[in-house]
């Protein structure tokens, strides 16, 4: 995943959650995060961190993927903020919205490896 008006790498191993039963698992349990790791949630206009055992970044994205939101450092059994026109989100490692740069109006791309396949 890459930051479409910066090209600079956000993560390099997204993950997703598209069905009912991944989304509502989310991270609940999961002990770590990998500094390149992220997982995207859609459809998701919210998120908790119940259930979670490490503090998470979120990036809350629009139809197009653009940024509309972000929360930096969410600790474990909190409910996230609420922002208008979400789509879907990203749950990224805390910290990685610092180190990425990412602001709100920018937007993100979904890149597929060379040798991934499309499905």
């Amino acid at each position: 995943m890459v930051n479409r008006d910066t090209g600079q790498l956000i993560a390099s191993d997204v993950q997703t959650a598209y069905s009912f039963w991944k989304r509502l698992k989310g991270l609940m349990f999961v002990k770590s995060l990998p500094d390149n790791f992220a997982l995207h949630i859609a459809p998701c206009s919210s998120i908790h961190t119940f259930f979670m055992k490490c503090r998470i970044d979120i990036l809350y994205l629009s139809q197009e993927n653009e940024i509309v939101g972000m929360e930096e450092d969410l600790a474990p059994g909190k409910i996230g903020k609420r922002f208008s026109n979400v789509q879907s989100v990203l749950e990224l490692p805390a910290g990685n919205i610092k180190t990425s740069a990412v602001n709100v109006g920018q937007a993100v791309d979904f890149v597929k490896r060379e040798h991934e396949k499309v499905t």
